[in-house]
């Protein structure tokens, strides 16, 4: 009897060849309990309702979907189903190529250098979102003219009057974004400083130092502090890095001061003082 020909790469098992899929709903990979993206081990009760592992401590083995009490048991078939499962990160569409267990899903999306950076610009017409990188090209390209220029450890003079909530900085070389803003309250003037950056980067990359004189040039403020990271602007009144005037060293200038700023690498040089 002849033997069939195989073709050439049909001689390979269809198991090992990897296949798009596309999830109509992704929730079915989540734990119906806490929400989080399954992960090894995963656990079903008698009438098949999923559990990931924390969760299944949590709830003492009673099942929150149809109330049985017999516990869990290992579900090996959706542990195949989700160990064979790869997902691009969410923010692929700002540059991130990054391809991760779906397990691991949240995990990178805390540590992504792509996470969406918004414009700090304040003007009503202007909602680009992008990475880091191209969040400075489109304020060179299309803001210029309402950000401050600054160069790291050269101090400049800002005057900001009551009617200014944000100044927006962009250093000259590498075009790192920084934000000032003022939250007037009524027991004084609260000046937070804040770097457009991905919360990936962490805190300390960069420090600033702030000294406000107010009406009479021998009453001075100084405040050093490590410059926090932001992705988007907030006018929640902050919790850390920032400089509080009292309210009494304002009444006789509208609210109104003048500030000389600088900015750092935390590296390059140390906190002026």
């Amino acid at each position: 009897m002849a033997e069939k020909q195989t073709p050439s790469g049909e001689n390979q098992s269809s198991s090992n060849t990897p296949v798009s899929l596309t999830l109509l709903d992704p929730d079915v990979l989540e734990c119906p309990i806490c929400c989080e993206p399954l992960k090894i081990p995963i656990f079903q009760c008698e009438n098949g309702h999923l559990a990931c592992s924390p969760c299944c401590d949590k709830v003492k083995k009673i099942c929150p979907s149809c109330k049985s009490t017999n516990g869990y048991s290992r579900c090996r078939a959706m542990e195949r189903v989700i160990e064979a499962c790869r997902v691009s990160c969410p923010n692929a569409k700002y540059g991130c190529k990054e391809i991760t267990l779906f397990g691991n899903r949240s995990s990178h999306e805390k540590q992504c250098l792509f996470a969406p950076c918004f414009c700090p610009v304040p003007l009503n017409d202007c909602n680009y979102v992008g990475s880091d990188k191209n969040l400075r090209n489109h304020i060179r390209a299309k803001h210029k003219d309402h950000v401050i220029p600054i160069v790291f450890d050269t101090p400049l003079t800002l005057v900001m009057g009551s009617s200014d909530k944000i100044v927006c900085f962009q250093e000259k070389k590498d075009g790192e974004l920084f934000v000032v803003q003022a939250f007037r309250k009524s027991y004084g003037l609260a000046v937070s400083v804040s770097c457009i950056a991905p919360l990936a980067h962490g805190l300390g990359r960069f420090c600033c130092s702030m000294d406000v004189i107010i009406f009479d040039p021998s009453i001075k403020l100084n405040q050093a502090f490590t410059v926090r990271e932001i992705q988007k602007v907030s006018h929640e009144e902050p919790k850390d890095s920032f400089m509080l005037i009292p309210s009494h060293m304002l009444l006789l200038t509208d609210w109104s001061f003048g500030i000389d700023i600088c900015f750092s690498r935390n590296n390059d040089s140390v906190i002026r003082a």
